[in-house]
């Protein structure tokens, strides 16, 4: 017969039971953090997904540049392209056809002998024998039905702003602006806005991507955008004569 006191049995044992108590719920603890470590990056993915990169800061497409001849450039099929006006009524190209293309050869470090040096964009344009072609595709793309002669064939980021001389992706038959008079020919103030951005580029008040993204974007809203005053200075005049084709 055991010697020892009922009231140290009873301590013993209840010791006993506590510890496997106290074990048991630290398991649990611990499945619990390792299940909450796993659903962490999920939840940090979605996170990541839901602040990407707006698509207006998306790069301008890159085209050929300017070529020794060029040669007709294959547009977008008949009917497939989709003019955008603005609350003004001002047109602008659909954004799958032609979402600009910018000339490799003018960059930030080369502005003073490209688009900042007198004559540039007159060496590079493509002749009109290769444009009036393009331009009578362009309007089957775009489901144009007015006279071509109201209608200018348009480079989206103009020649005098870096735009690739001869990409279809940067060239549309853009209608005559609100205020037209038929016969009159072309009367698109987008021409002007493109003068008071180059001449920002030229004078280091403006960033030349910004302004290709922006013209790229909305000509309409280009000026506010990359902060250039629209004032009524200078405008309707151009830097440097317009042709068939367009700047």
């Amino acid at each position: 017969m055991s010697t020892t006191p009922r009231w140290i049995a009873l301590a013993t044992a209840s010791a006993a039971l506590l510890a496997v108590t106290t074990s048991g719920c630290s398991s649990g603890s611990d499945d619990k953090k390792s299940e909450s470590k796993g659903t962490s990056p999920s939840s940090s993915s979605a996170s990541s997904s839901s602040s990407a990169s707006p698509g207006s800061e998306e790069p301008v497409p890159v085209g050929a540049g300017p070529q020794p001849s060029y040669t007709v450039q294959k547009q977008p099929a008949a009917g497939t392209c989709t003019y955008r006006f603005t609350a003004g009524k001002e047109p602008l190209p659909d954004p799958k056809c032609t979402p600009g293309a910018t000339n490799p050869k003018v960059t930030q470090a080369t502005l003073k002998t490209t688009i900042c040096r007198a004559g540039y964009t007159k060496g590079i344009r493509p002749p009109v024998s290769i444009t009036n072609r393009e331009k009578t595709a362009n309007a089957e793309s775009y489901g144009y039905k007015k006279s071509l002669r109201e209608a200018e064939y348009d480079h989206l980021i103009s020649l005098q702003l870096g735009g690739d001389p001869n990409d279809p992706r940067n060239l549309w038959v853009e209608p005559p602006s609100p205020g037209h008079r038929d016969g009159a020919g072309p009367n698109n103030p987008k021409d002007a806005i493109e003068t008071k951005l180059k001449n920002a580029i030229c004078s280091g008040k403006a960033d030349l991507v910004k302004v290709q993204r922006a013209i790229a974007h909305d000509w309409t809203t280009a000026l506010a955008a990359v902060g250039v005053a629209d004032d009524a200075k200078g405008k309707g005049r151009r830097e440097e004569a317009p042709d068939a084709d367009g700047d």
